[in-house]
């Protein structure tokens, strides 16, 4: 969608995000940097968003566990959801299990196919590697995918996975400038992202001081303001998650998670302290 590239407080910028979207988080799970956004996602739960399909680009961790625990998810699209090497996603495996939200598995090129499908405004993307399987048999059995015969040559089966169209994307970059311009560097599938939702939402580190877009070395890793919704200034706004050269993950804060996630007791608690106390965190 062609944005503005406004820029916002948090709450502000999380009022785009409405019951019932289909919002597009990345995976934090990049050595980059880790791209989640969670400052929005406690403004997120603290606003009691509700029925969000999210759609995990490829995979999920802290910030889909902690909105699924929070009741504000129905469905989930991704490869996986885990806290990697913290444990298993709590929240999720309890929610799914009682059927407290849909599951729509999938894989890490499906994901990606459907993305780049709709950004380029087609209905379908054709992916290798599916055949045969049971993620296949059942998202084909619900209408979202196809086997497909290739036109161009005979017995030779292809799938076709449906465009993904966000209602929403969200992510934290480490630097925007004061056009609404936001570099990502070699995270390309936040373009993609971007150019896939009918919104997108940034939180950012650092204001760039100057043009990205005409930065001979920035240009090439900057997305345009033509793309992005609204933005808001948010340092360590990735925490606990990584940041790059900004900021190391923290490790003992995801453990404390991982442990408190375990009963929906501890869990609640963690929210008390992290994201519904301590006001001035993330406001």
């Amino acid at each position: 969608m062609i944005g503005s590239g406004t820029f916002t407080e948090l709450d502000e910028l999380i009022s785009h995000v409405t019951d019932g979207d289909i919002l597009a988080l990345p995976s934090g799970f990049d050595s980059d940097f880790s791209g989640v956004s969670m400052a929005a996602a406690r403004a997120l739960v603290r606003k009691k968003v509700r029925r969000l399909e999210l759609v995990l680009v490829p995979a999920g961790s802290i910030q889909a566990d902690m909105l699924i625990g929070a009741g504000c998810v129905a469905t989930v699209q991704a490869g996986s959801v885990l806290l990697y090497e913290h444990g298993r996603a709590n929240r999720f495996v309890e929610a799914q299990r009682s059927g407290a939200i849909t599951v729509k598995e999938s894989t890490c090129p499906a994901i990606h196919a459907g993305l780049i499908a709709a950004a380029k405004g087609l209905p379908f993307m054709p992916v290798r590697g599916i055949l045969g399987s049971d993620i296949l048999r059942h998202r084909a059995a619900a209408g979202e995918w196809a086997t497909i015969a290739n036109p161009f040559a005979h017995d030779d089966p292809i799938v076709a996975v449906a465009a993904i169209r966000p209602d929403v994307s969200l992510f934290h970059v480490p630097l925007a400038d004061r056009h609404g311009n936001a570099w990502i560097g070699r995270r390309r599938e936040l373009a993609t992202l971007a150019h896939a939702s009918r919104k997108t939402l940034i939180t950012f580190e650092r204001v760039y001081d100057g043009d990205l877009s005409q930065d001979e070395l920035m240009a090439p890793g900057t997305l345009s303001a033509m793309y992005v919704t609204a933005l808001s200034h948010r340092p360590n706004g990735a925490w606990p998650l990584h940041m790059g050269a900004d900021y190391a993950e923290d490790a003992g804060h995801l453990r404390e998670y991982a442990q408190a996630s375990r009963t929906q007791e501890g869990f609640a608690q963690y929210l008390a302290r992290h994201v519904h106390g301590e006001p001035g965190a993330d406001r």
